[in-house]
């Protein structure tokens, strides 16, 4: 509360020594749903006054009084230009469009099309529009976001099959996923095939590579932060798609005589209906729900409130069934002080489980992450020159690692709980936009953690403090010795940590279509995912850190080099980066990680690093449209033994991530042909994933025993593949109510069978030793139908 009171009495020093100026302010909607635009630029021509507007489409711009030409912009959108007298403070909406049209004293120029925005300090983010989206090429004809941003420089994953994202030599459990500020901790659906954000129902996508924004915290790789629709406020409306293996539709429209709006959306897959068809017992499927409504109270209040729910449902022969899903919900208030002041209050939950059964051992498992999350964020624009951004944030936990029951009395399975665990995050910010020059724009700020670990059972105790020990004479990591234990009440903190995380970053403007930036960014991780897989599954372990794990810490390091070309047609971004990681959990050789209540004996402490380049290279605007993206980059750990003794991981010295991939380049573009045809593609290539081949083999009692080499010394083969799409709309009468269109792809067009994993074993016929490639996709050809009403 000291820190809040600090923050406020801040905020209100700065606003009594502000300029002495006249400020503009108000909202910025598209002029045919109603849904408000974040990133439009709003400026006074023929001066340095300009902003951008906010996630909630709201901007303040300061000026002195006088008469000006006050343009609002927007990539894709009409420029609208307008002139205005300041003479007191006052409220303006614009509402922009797509299409050309006439309005009383406004003059519509033509598109604005800034493709890289050279100013701002923000570096390593980029932000993607779900029509971009829709024009790539996927696997199935299934629109995906997370399969999108693995376009992007620096950004890749496991291989295919595979869910979640890797950026810049982080694993998955380093990424912030956010969908309306509540907290995704699995992103796939089918493992990976799909995502769990429908393309229907999202407005904004922003993902934030280095330099994070002090008011995102947790996570020490990544932020994607996901921002559903708000639903068209003027007109009913119907959207949808049929595909090969799963369907959506979209409803949304206004409610209170437009005063608020709504939108419900849904997916759902049915090619376990086909199995059924072939007498295949086997069934795996997914649906989701996305459900979001607002209401405007008045002109400074206005209520949203969101939701998601997921489930993914596999059964093999009904012996082996899995389910996992998320739910989110997020409660919001929106409330304009003043013209200048502008606040966010935001009640959140989220929860992740999953369930597992197998009849043939009649057992049930059952886990969750589930956690109740409070945030406050202010904006408070002190002037053109100086933004600022305070804000705190709580963070409820309960870890649910495992519940395992017998489904019947003659089962051999006891029944066992794994211990429940308790905590609690909280973090409180403030950051500043700061013209310092002409040329010179910085953003800085600085972020407090903390992390308190409750009780509510009890701890084992070890000999010398030491949960894992080397055994010198086998050469192994051993659980260490229980000497006692320890039990804590749920009230009661076992172990607390507390983090200062500044964050900065600087831009310098060359010219007008040049710049320079560079960033740093601390950051704290307080949660880990405990795995031994190279990607995430739905049975993987979450941990908050205590007694025996310490949160990780990382600092990145980023230069860049940004420029427009031929009138912004084009745009180049080039960007290095040096980030480590402190306190990284990696698992011993032979680690057991499901169903373990002393986690802690399966694993070591380390360290990694990662460093590259990355090159962004965008065409903006014309029939043909896309860019070239290229990372050249390395990502190691190391793992020494520590008080534990012994060698560490791999004789500790520094050893691949699973996620280092040298090279990683795509090449993504559509083609307009004319108004009914549309053509896309991709190209991508990538250096195989790292992992570990047996080296050997020597013979024990008649038994073949393979050695290993050094962990992840080898790779994969190289993952290569190129897709294409053709969009036809048959229907392009702009009075028509329904509107269709037909997209045909092939995913892997040349059909090449990309290695998934590589496994070794003896032929049972020869004796001969051999190697068995898996591939989880050939060529893949689909039809896909989109309409709107």
């Amino acid at each position: 509360m000291k820190n809040l009171c600090l923050i406020l009495g801040f905020l209100f020093v700065s606003l009594a020594f502000s300029q002495e100026n006249v400020t503009i302010s108000g909202t910025i909607k598209d002029d045919t749903n109603g849904e408000t635009i974040y990133g439009a630029s709003v400026y006074l021509q023929d001066t340095s006054y300009g902003v951008t507007t906010n996630s909630y489409g709201f901007y303040s711009l300061s000026a002195p009084a006088g008469t000006y030409t006050l343009s609002v912009s927007f990539i894709g959108y009409e420029t609208i230009s307008q002139q205005i007298t300041l003479t007191e403070n006052q409220k303006i909406n614009f509402e922009i469009t797509e299409e050309s049209m006439a309005l009383d004293e406004v003059v519509i120029t033509a598109e604005e099309n800034t493709a890289t925005d050279i100013k701002t300090p923000q570096m390593s983010v980029t932000k993607l529009k779900t029509e971009t989206i829709k024009k790539i090429p996927a696997v199935l004809g299934e629109v995906d976001i997370i399969k999108s941003i693995q376009l992007l420089p620096g950004v890749t994953n496991s291989g295919e099959g595979s869910g979640g994202f890797n950026v810049r030599g982080g694993a998955e459990d380093q990424n912030l996923v956010l969908l309306d500020e509540a907290i995704i901790y699995n992103t796939s659906h089918l493992f990976g095939f799909f995502s769990v954000f429908n393309a229907d129902a999202i407005k904004n996508i922003e993902l934030y590579k280095g330099s994070i924004p002090a008011q995102f915290g947790g996570r020490v790789s990544s932020v994607l932060d996901v921002q559903q629709k708000d639903g068209n406020s003027k007109n009913y409306e119907l959207t949808g798609g049929i595909g090969a293996v799963s369907s959506r539709l979209a409803v949304e429209g206004p409610l209170f005589k437009e005063k608020g709006s709504f939108i419900v959306a849904g997916r759902g897959s049915y090619a376990h209906l086909f199995l059924k068809l072939a007498d295949n017992e086997n069934s795996a499927y997914f649906y989701d729900v996305n459900a979001k409504g607002n209401y405007e109270i008045n002109d400074k209040n206005k209520l949203f409130l969101s939701m998601y729910h997921g489930r993914d449902k596999f059964d093999i022969a009904n012996i082996f069934k899995n389910e996992y899903g998320n739910t989110s919900a997020n409660l919001r208030w929106n409330h304009v002080f003043n013209d200048k002041l502008f606040a966010n209050a935001s009640l959140i939950y989220s929860k992740y489980d999953y369930k597992i059964q197998i009849s043939f051992i009649e057992l049930d498992w059952v886990a969750a992450i589930e956690n109740y999350n409070f945030k406050y964020d202010m904006k408070y624009y002190a002037s053109q020159n100086f933004k600022l951004n305070a804000g705190i944030s709580g963070i409820s936990y309960m870890f649910q690692p495992g519940e395992v029951k017998p489904t019947s009395e003659t089962s051999s399975i006891n029944y066992m709980k794994l211990d429940d665990k308790r905590a609690l995050e909280t973090g409180i910010y403030l950051s500043a936009e700061h013209t310092l020059t002409e040329k010179l724009t910085a953003l800085y700020g600085i972020r407090y953690s903390m992390f308190h670990r409750f009780g509510g059972q009890s701890l084992v105790n070890y000999e010398n403090d030491l949960p894992v020990v080397y055994n010198e004479t086998l050469g192994v990591y051993e659980e260490g010795t229980p000497v006692s234990e320890t039990y804590y009440d749920k009230g009661e903190v076992i172990k607390s940590f507390g983090n200062f995380e500044p964050r900065v970053g600087l831009s310098y403007q060359l010219n007008d279509a040049t710049s320079i930036k560079a960033g740093y960014s601390r950051t704290a991780q307080y949660i880990h995912l405990i795995s031994n897989t190279s990607a995430a599954t739905p049975v993987d372990v979450w941990a908050p850190s205590g007694k025996f794990i310490k949160p990780q810490l990382s600092d990145q390091f980023s230069v860049g080099y940004f420029k427009n070309l031929m009138d912004n047609k084009y745009s180049l971004e080039v960007e290095s980066f040096y980030k480590t990681v402190d306190n990284r959990v990696d698992y011993v050789d032979g680690a057991s990680l499901i169903g373990q209540n002393t986690i802690e004996t399966e694993i070591l402490i380390g360290e990694s690093k990662a460093y590259g380049l990355e090159v962004l290279l965008r065409k903006n605007s014309g029939k043909l449209t896309g860019w070239i993206a290229y990372t050249l980059s390395n990502a190691e750990q190391r793992t020494l033994g520590g008080a534990a003794g012994g060698p560490g991981i791999n004789a500790g010295n520094w050893y691949n991530t699973p996620y280092n991939k040298t090279h990683d380049i795509s090449v993504t573009g559509t083609y307009a042909l004319n108004k009914k045809w549309d053509f896309g593609a991709n190209l991508i290539y990538q250096t195989g994933r790292p992992v570990t081949y047996p080296n050997g083999q020597y013979q024990y009692e008649g038994i073949s025993v393979p050695s290993y080499s050094g962990r992840n010394e080898n790779r994969l083969p190289a993952y290569h593949r190129v897709d294409v799409s053709a969009t036809y709309r048959p229907n392009r009468k702009p009075e028509a109510k329904w509107k269709g269109e037909w997209v045909f792809s092939i995913y892997n067009l040349y059909n090449r069978k990309n290695a998934a994993s590589i496994s070794f074993g003896q032929n049972r016929e020869t004796g001969i030793n051999e190697a068995t490639r898996t591939a989880i996709f050939g060529m893949v050809p689909s039809v896909s139908y989109n309409f709107k009403f």
